[in-house]
């Protein structure tokens, strides 16, 4: 199940970076983001409603948040011109400042307490925050350090080893660990998918980010829908529940 939900994560921040930029390209800018705004706030409304987990109504809003999430990155450098440097310190605040709240009002930053409204809400939050650092991120290792798309995905498949060997051998907190990868999984997923998009003067394969968005959906698609079908990522106790109530 680890391996599952780190797969369609991953994939999700991907698509997410090339069909913002696809939307943004075909709609213009402020239409692109008008619509990923009214879209992310249905799912995530029918998220806030559902009375239980649902693999669906769950990665539609992930890979929202994700198309959202480039767009507010992509709105602070391309439309007021703030630099990488800049907007990636700015959301590492808004960030922290997140599970600071979340924290203080909770006592806990760990996904398997995320049974209240309130909880769900500082979750979300999160959520939203790790996309647009990671755009901001990835764009800054890419563009302003001159790294590449290619380059710099590699470096985030090396980074995110950290917290994974972190935490199987070194013993570090789990939740530290979970969030630390997190927020990796937007760069790493990001940089593949612009490479891929890009043209090949920008570095890239030229395959155009409409066409890889499309492949990403399908792969994202199949994916969730297995899990819908096996439900192997429902707790056992929820399970349990909800075969009672059939």
């Amino acid at each position: 199940m680890t391996l599952h939900f780190w797969i369609v994560k991953v994939l999700t921040t991907g698509m997410g970076e090339t069909a913002s930029d696809f939307l943004a390209h075909r709609l213009g800018p402020l239409p692109a983001v008008g619509l990923a705004g009214v879209a992310l706030a249905a799912s995530l409304t029918l998220q806030l409603l559902a009375r239980q987990y649902l693999a669906w109504v769950y990665w539609t809003a992930i890979v929202l948040v994700s198309v959202f999430g480039t767009m507010a990155a992509d709105v602070l450098h391309v439309g007021l011109g703030v630099p990488y440097p800049v907007s990636t310190a700015f959301f590492v605040a808004a960030l922290a400042a997140v599970f600071g709240c979340w924290y203080a009002a909770e006592r806990t930053l760990s996904m398997h307490s995320i049974r209240t409204r309130r909880r769900e809400l500082f979750y979300w939050a999160a959520v939203l925050a790790t996309f647009a650092l990671g755009t901001a991120t990835g764009d800054m290792t890419a563009v302003t350090l001159h790294l590449g798309y290619l380059s710099s995905g590699v470096a985030f498949a090396a980074l995110i080893a950290v917290p994974a060997v972190g935490f199987r051998l070194l013993r570090w907190n789990g939740i530290f660990a979970f969030w630390f990868a997190y927020v990796v999984t937007r760069p790493l997923g990001a940089s593949f998918a612009d490479w891929m998009g890009v043209s090949r003067a920008r570095g890239g394969l030229g395959l155009g980010t409409g066409p890889v968005s499309l492949v990403l959906l399908v792969l994202i698609v199949g994916l969730v829908g297995r899990l819908a079908a096996t439900r192997k990522d429902v707790e056992p106790q929820a399970r349990h529940a909800a075969g009672r109530t059939r």
